[in-house]
């Protein structure tokens, strides 16, 4: 039985973190309070639900964000993945402004989707003409790049899908990793052949990265930066609600990581490389896609960065670049009937909540949202006093009737109003009303996407795997 545990120094950073944001809220001047109407209004802005219409792995998914920064700096994608029965998903943290989390979260869904594509089928629909839209269906994405800058990407992806075809296939993990850093180049070279103070802003700001790619049984984590994915496991035998980490963060609390970057440069910048808890004194994250003033040469920097955004633009300490790397930390996890959701979010969320709170949450949420399903008599002969039983537990349960039917908006509500006496009102208010010019010291943006398993289809997909690795055993055409 796996337990997840949060080890002390952990705890005691995040209950000091959200006593100095309560106490420090005391100092402010008197916000506006809002209604639990406007409080809705806010919370609910951006929600989205996704049902699967056909049975497989996957239900369904809901998603929410809660902007801090203006604009938001986070993004999110979701998709199906064409021709095979697959689902693939992204939360993307942008930093020094949204543009570069803007353009990854839209094109690595792509790069990746045509990656894990067999590559025969590749090649039949390259040789049909296709473009990077051609292998997935996205659900919840209403934008698309300017016409200036489409061209680019395309020709990017192009050149992408070209090299894809002349290697032979590889594990997922490793298409997964080469998707990311492939990307992370087009986004140099871009910049660089253009010098387009767009493709320059979008190579300067940056953007982590946790991405859900889920095919059959098998599910995978790619994460580069501090996003965070949890699993929600069911155990059989107690009931309880398990998590189970799928990925690590890349920042400097993580010392193996810390110890990577050292190892990659002289002794003489150990003082330097990483201060104060941050990559040269200046970046949080120690993985991250764009952020090229930690990746390009001294040459490059000065040539084509300095004259066009000033010295400012160069990091303090920078002698031995590269500094930073897109390429992320890949887990693998094959789905069982006990896995029934799972979560990632951008660190907005995980700076008010573990891991371990997430998933009782989203497990209490599944189990609170049942009463508000038809009731159900069970089959063959039922007596008054069973229906009367039934309708019973129903009425006992409307006390804990969820405010909110969407998981995501139910985890921001508990990050921005949870005390120790429930859900404070006046608190999530004034998280909500906090001036432009200080909110950002108080919350992140918060993005939040939950996918829900069909338990049921996937003890069946188990049962047939079973079956067919016993020998003399003919596996079953899908």
């Amino acid at each position: 039985m796996f337990k997840f545990v949060l080890n002390d120094a952990t705890n005691y950073v995040r209950s000091n973190v959200r006593d100095f944001s309560l106490n420090a809220l005391r100092f402010l001047p008197q916000l506006p309070q809002l209604s639990p109407y406007d409080v809705n209004l806010v919370l609910r802005e951006n929600e989205f639900v996704y049902n699967f219409p056909v049975e497989g792995v996957i239900r369904s998914y809901e998603t929410n964000q809660l902007g801090s920064n203006s604009p938001c700096e986070d993004s999110r994608t979701e998709a199906s993945l064409l021709y095979r029965n697959g689902f693939i998903c992204g939360i993307f943290d942008g930093h020094a402004g949204a543009a570069c989390g803007q353009v990854v979260s839209k094109r690595l869904l792509r790069y990746v989707s045509a990656a894990t594509l067999p590559r025969q089928v590749l090649r039949e629909q390259m040789k049909q003409g296709c473009n990077s839209q051609s292998f997935l269906k996205c659900h919840n994405d209403n934008v698309d790049f300017v016409s200036e800058i489409k061209p680019i990407y395309e020709a990017s992806f192009s050149k992408y899908i070209k090299q894809l075809a002349k290697t032979p296939q590889r594990d997922v993990a490793s298409e997964l990793v080469n998707a990311f850093l492939q990307l992370d180049e087009g986004l140099s070279q871009e910049a660089l052949a253009t010098s387009d103070v767009r493709t320059m802003s979008v190579a300067l700001s940056g953007a982590v990265a946790c991405l859900v790619h889920i095919e059959g049984l098998q599910l995978h984590v790619a994460s580069t930066g501090d996003c965070g994915a949890v699993l929600g496991v069911l155990d059989p035998k107690t009931q309880q609600w398990q998590p189970k980490k799928l990925n690590i963060e890349h920042n400097a609390d993580n010392m193996t990581e810390v110890d990577r970057i050292l190892a990659e440069h002289p002794k003489e910048e150990h003082d330097t490389v990483i201060r104060m808890g941050r990559l040269l004194s200046t970046l949080a994250p120690l993985r991250a896609f764009g952020d090229f003033r930690y990746k390009w040469s001294l040459d490059i920097m000065e040539r084509k960065v300095l004259p066009m955004f000033g010295k400012q633009a160069m990091a303090p300490n920078y002698y031995t670049p590269p500094y930073l790397t897109a390429r992320p930390d890949v887990q693998q996890h094959e789905l069982g009937p006990n896995d029934k959701f799972l979560v990632i979010a951008s660190d907005g969320l995980w700076e008010f909540l573990s891991p371990s709170e997430v998933v009782s949450l989203v497990g209490e949420h599944i189990n609170s949202k049942k009463i508000l399903e038809p009731m159900r008599l069970p089959e063959g002969d039922i007596t008054l006093q069973q229906i009367s039983d039934q309708l019973a537990e129903r009425k006992a349960g409307l006390t804990r009737k969820p405010v909110d039917q969407n998981a995501a908006t139910h985890l921001i509500r508990h990050a921005l109003g949870a005390t120790d006496y429930g859900i404070e009102h006046s608190k999530i208010s004034y998280y909500l009303t906090l001036p432009s010019d200080v909110v950002r010291q108080f919350r992140d943006d918060i993005t939040i996407t939950v996918i829900y398993f069909n338990s049921e289809h996937i003890a069946q997909l188990q049962s047939e795997t079973d079956q067919a690795d016993k020998p003399g055993v003919t596996a079953p055409v899908a």
